[in-house]
This record gives C-alpha cells, sequence and structure tokens, in this order.
C-alpha cells in the first residue's frame, strides 16, 4: 500500500510541476499581449490586459490538457469552458486575499501577491485535477 501511496504521489507531483511551468509560461503571453495591445497597438489598457489574461488561459488550457494532464476528453468546448471558469474563481480568490492583506492587514502588495499566487495555484491545480481533466467514464 505504501508503495502505491508512493506512486500516486510522485504522479501528483510530477503533473504539480508542469502545471507550474505552463503556468509560469503564461505570465509571459499574458504580459506580452498585454503590452503589445496596450503600447504598440493604442488598446484600452483594461481590453488589452483582458486579451493578455485570456490568452494566456487559453494558451494554458491547451498545454495542460496535452502535457500535463494528457486529456483525450473528445469534448473541447466543455473542457476550456470548465478550465476557463476555475480560473476565474482563481482569478477572485486571489483578488480577494490580495484585498485583505494588503487593506486590512497591511501587508506589503508584491508579498501579499507571491501569497496569493501560490495559495490560487494549489486552488487551480487541484480544481482542475478533479473537475477540467477527471477522468472520462
Amino acid at each position: 500500500m505504501l508503495f502505491n501511496t508512493e506512486l500516486l504521489m510522485d504522479g501528483l507531483l510530477i503533473k504539480f510541476l508542469k502545471f507550474g511551468m505552463v503556468g509560469f509560461s503564461g505570465l509571459f503571453v499574458d504580459f506580452g499581449l498585454t503590452y503589445l495591445f496596450k503600447e504598440k497597438f493604442h488598446v484600452q489598457k483594461y481590453v488589452a490586459n483582458a486579451i493578455g489574461f485570456m490568452s494566456a488561459a487559453s494558451s494554458n488550457y491547451m498545454l495542460n490538457r496535452i502535457w500535463t494532464f494528457q486529456s483525450e476528453n473528445p469534448d473541447v468546448a466543455f473542457e476550456y469552458t470548465e478550465f476557463i471558469l476555475i480560473a476565474l474563481i482563481g482569478l477572485v480568490i486571489n483578488t480577494l486575499i490580495l484585498w485583505m492583506l494588503v487593506s486590512k492587514w497591511h501587508i506589503n502588495f508584491y508579498l501579499s501577491k507571491v501569497f496569493a499566487i501560490a495559495v490560487v495555484t494549489i486552488w487551480n491545480f487541484f480544481a482542475n485535477l478533479m473537475i477540467t481533466f477527471a477522468p472520462v467514464g
């Protein structure tokens, strides 16, 4: 039984590390496209931010579907929708944590942001593991 637990934990750790690497790549997509649309194409900053966020979330979905979770679910549209909804819930959690730590506890914004990102990464990983990319059948 211990061996199976170790295998399960190793598999989860590998998936979590892959998920983190995909998420890190999403930072470049998000910031890169936000900058491009805001600074070069002169798109309104919140619209540019939405383009960056959604593009990164879409890129993260595809990379996680193929590489992290190796999903073979034929209902890609539904799976993508679940992924985006989980990401949006994560954004709300992130914002609430930031607000609480900065406004109520007067903790440095960037330190608070690091903590919020860590919490939301764990939320996003397990929610996607158990909902979006749960084995079909």
